[in-house]
């Protein structure tokens, strides 16, 4: 093996604590993971992906306080999924889709336009729409520009 492996386990050899933290919230995150992303997409709206409607507005306005607490703590747990992604790319586990997760519950300038064309990508629809039959729902509506 390289040098820089080496060096790597070692530092993980010293730092036992350390590395079971992060074995323990790689497996969390892998199991977590296989039974939460079937059930999030089978709930979301077929025409998600569409224009948000004006439900979705009136809903933001009458109840201020839960908005807020609800966008700190979807933030809150989108950095620590975020963080953990990119802890598993060196662990085992799924490193690349709880990144994913992780950016798609945060808020952030430009985000609709990086989940239309996160979506709009063909093995990532087809995934998606393969979860959705099985569940007997309607395929996801895309907007008109964002289809391959």
């Amino acid at each position: 093996m390289t040098d820089w492996f080496h060096e790597l386990s070692q530092w993980f050899q010293e730092r036992e604590t350390l590395a079971a933290w992060i074995a323990g919230t790689s497996l969390f995150t892998l199991v977590a993971s296989a039974i939460a992303v079937p059930i999030v997409v089978r709930r979301i709206p077929s025409d998600y992906f569409l224009e948000k409607g004006e439900e979705t507005e009136e809903l933001r306005k009458s109840h201020p306080f839960l908005r807020i607490f609800f966008l700190i703590f979807k933030n809150l747990i989108g950095g620590i999924l975020l963080i953990g992604g990119i802890l598993m790319l060196i662990t085992p586990g799924q490193g690349l889709l709880t990144m994913v997760i992780g950016l798609l519950l945060m808020d952030f300038p430009g985000k609709r336009r990086f989940e239309i064309w996160l979506i709009s990508r063909k093995p990532v629809y087809k995934a998606i729409d393969w979860i959705r039959r099985r569940a007997e729902k309607e395929s996801l509506q895309l907007p008109t520009d964002a289809r391959n």
